[in-house]
């Protein structure tokens, strides 16, 4: 016989066997779905490099599927990783970064073999194989250190000094030490070695601006004086953006880098839009970018051809000085010989435009596999940031907020100066895509970049584990008891 429900209490909780309560649900991890999308990232590694080798007229052998097998078991050991040290993190951010570091992987092989046997030709990609390792290595490393994203903020400042250093650091070396090809980014050691600080410096700097945003975010708030249907800052709160400012110009006019500066300026109005939602202060900043950028124009030469070659890339002389650019003109020439559908994995001439697998590995992907291909390589990274920035919206703290979007943004911001530039949408930059490029500074950074995306994605998609005070339920209606009250006359 039932026992009676006493009123204004709630239902009794669920028990199991034993009368013990049951064990609340667990919100599913996806760790195999992250590992059957490895696997099909993997598969279509490796028909990719058949498809180059049946092109370039080579026999298919046992080795290249040796190759993609290694490849997964490269990732698999990541895979792990995220399945012990952070399980519930996105399961597709991993496998977005394994495609695209694999078909870049493909591309620059392919490359290579039509680059072979030339004056000075050195192998690209057994050293992009072992930066990828290393970078892999690096995730785990950050991966396992940071155990909580929010513990960064007590490293913002030191952070953003450390980052400007990096920045600097450049510019300060003499030539020999920091120029390659008219830009002074790199810090290099002897012949052998190099390295890009600027890589490194905007993680720093997007944890120290994320840090920094947390803590004044009411400076920025405050509103002043109507303009334009826009509430203005105040004077004397344009301080920090003033000094983003002046950091982006002055690595424009003195390392003649307009990807990195256009990147680090237009990551932090990305973020201080995000932290305040004012239109305002986007409106300041673009105005402030574009006004310097006129004035650097007017005062130095290398600026000057920088617009030139954009505006007039096949032309041999722009206003009595040397112009056009014949690397811009062979990408454009590369992309339309590839047309809708491309002219296949390893049946093109990518090798014809100089840098084609670091500045312009997207035209190279373009002549090869059509605008369909390249579409679909765009749409990867385009899901890899929405990823990112779904992560940083259900995150519940405001650093990991502004962080994670910060970082996606990233992504899609470096994505669009590189591929503005070899389309000449915009002047071209120099910078290289994210995973797709040669380069080991490029895959280092950019994966202790996910490897914090897949940090805080963990603690966005964490289950709460401190429990909550149940609201106090009523009794049915029917099984309220009623009580007469008699009226006072």
């Amino acid at each position: 016989m039932a026992q009676p429900v006493p009123v204004g209490a709630g239902p009794a909780p669920a028990t199991g066997q034993q009368g013990t309560p049951a064990p609340a649900n667990q919100a599913p991890t996806r760790r195999g779905t992250e590992l059957a999308m490895l696997a099909f990232a993997a598969a279509l590694v490796t028909g990719a490099l058949m498809l180059v080798a049946i092109n370039q007229e080579q026999k298919l052998t046992i080795q290249i599927l040796w190759y993609g097998l290694a490849y997964l078991a490269l990732f698999s050991v990541a895979h792990l990783a995220i399945r012990k040290w952070a399980p519930y993190a996105d399961p597709l951010i991993l496998p977005c970064v394994a495609m695209l570091n694999g078909f870049g992987l493909v591309m620059i092989y392919r490359i290579d073999l039509a680059l072979e046997g030339r004056k000075g030709f050195s192998a690209a990609t057994p050293k992009q194989i072992m930066w990828t390792t290393i970078a892999l290595v690096l995730f785990l490393v950050v991966l396992y250190f940071v155990k909580n994203h929010r513990a960064l903020t007590k490293y913002g400042y030191t952070a953003g000094l450390v980052g400007l250093i990096a920045l600097a650091l450049p510019a300060l070396l003499p030539s020999k030490l920091s120029e390659v090809n008219g830009a002074k980014v790199w810090l290099r050691f002897g012949s052998v070695f190099s390295i890009q600080p600027g890589e490194f410096a905007k993680i720093l700097l997007m944890i120290f601006f994320a840090s920094f945003l947390v803590s004044k975010r009411d400076l920025f708030m405050v509103a002043g004086r109507r303009f334009l249907g826009l509430e203005m800052p105040r004077a004397r709160d344009l301080g920090p953006i003033l000094l983003a400012w002046g950091v982006a110009i002055g690595v424009l006019v003195f390392e003649k880098d307009l990807g990195t500066s256009l990147l680090i300026f237009g990551i932090v109005l990305a973020m201080l839009y995000v932290a305040t939602e004012r239109v305002a202060w986007v409106v300041i900043g673009l105005v402030l970018f574009i006004g310097g950028a006129l004035v650097a124009y007017s005062l130095f030469t290398h600026v000057q051809q920088r617009v030139a070659n954009w505006l007039h890339p096949m032309d041999p002389v722009v206003y009595g000085r040397l112009g056009g650019s014949y690397q811009i003109a062979q990408g454009l020439f590369g992309l339309g010989t590839g047309g809708m559908a491309g002219t296949g994995l390893g049946a093109g001439r990518p090798e014809i435009v100089p840098e084609a697998n670091t500045d312009f590995i997207t035209a190279a992907i373009g002549e090869e596999v059509g605008f369909i291909g390249l579409a679909a390589v765009l749409m990867v990274y385009m899901l890899l940031a929405m990823r990112g920035l779904r992560s940083a919206v259900a995150v519940r703290d405001s650093f990991g907020k502004l962080l994670g979007g910060g970082l996606s943004f990233a992504i899609i911001m470096q994505l669009f100066v590189v591929v503005g530039g070899v389309t000449a949408l915009i002047p071209m930059t120099g910078i290289t895509a994210p995973f797709l490029s040669y380069g080991g500074s490029s895959l280092l950074a950019n994966y202790i970049l996910v490897a914090l995306l897949l940090r805080i994605s963990d603690a966005a998609r964490r289950p709460q584990t401190g429990s909550r005070p149940r609201p106090v339920q009523q009794a049915p209606i029917a099984e309220a008891s009623t009580v007469m009250v008699e009226r006072p006359t």
